[in-house]
């Protein structure tokens, strides 16, 4: 067999095995409108990994939320491991909800936008900051005034760019 027509072969058989697993594959539980202003999978609208953002204020921790507990704010899909930090959470999202959408803080303060890491938080001010990389964190807490004065200038900015 030529060459060129072996690499043909291959390409289908991964086309065709690339499509049998997106037919076997059950949907993803939530759905939901993505939006750029807010970090979420692309594919299931899902905000923050499917963290628990009150559980960073009441335990102190990333955990993961479920399906089972959802809300829809903001256009993206929330997750909470139980229906009190659900409840939490639509009562006052301005509190529990990460600040800048999910996005980088110590990353908007260089001028750019970068997705948090659910994993990588700070809560200041009582306030959830994410971020993409643990030496961003830890710069941040060390002086956060400094990091917010100056994504107080360049937020507005970039902020307008995401929705576009």
């Amino acid at each position: 067999m030529r060459p060129g027509i072996a690499l043909i072969g291959r390409r289908v058989c991964l086309v065709c095995l690339l499509a049998g697993i997106w037919i076997i594959c059950p949907r993803l539980p939530a759905e939901a409108a993505t939006t750029e202003r807010i970090v979420v999978n692309r594919f299931s609208g899902v905000a923050i990994e499917g963290f628990d953002p009150v559980a960073y204020f009441v335990d102190g921790a990333a955990v993961r939320g479920t399906a089972q507990f959802e809300a829809n704010l903001w256009g993206a899909v929330w997750r909470f491991r139980n229906e009190g930090n659900r409840a939490s959470f639509l009562s006052h999202p301005e509190i529990y909800g990460p600040q800048f959408g999910g996005y980088d803080p110590a990353d908007i303060a260089r001028g750019v936008v970068v997705a948090g890491n659910p994993r990588f938080f700070a809560i200041v001010a009582q306030r959830l900051y994410l971020f993409s990389r643990e030496a961003n964190r830890d710069a941040f807490v060390t002086n956060p005034e400094r990091f917010l004065y100056e994504v107080g200038k360049r937020w507005p900015a970039l902020q307008d760019k995401l929705g576009q």
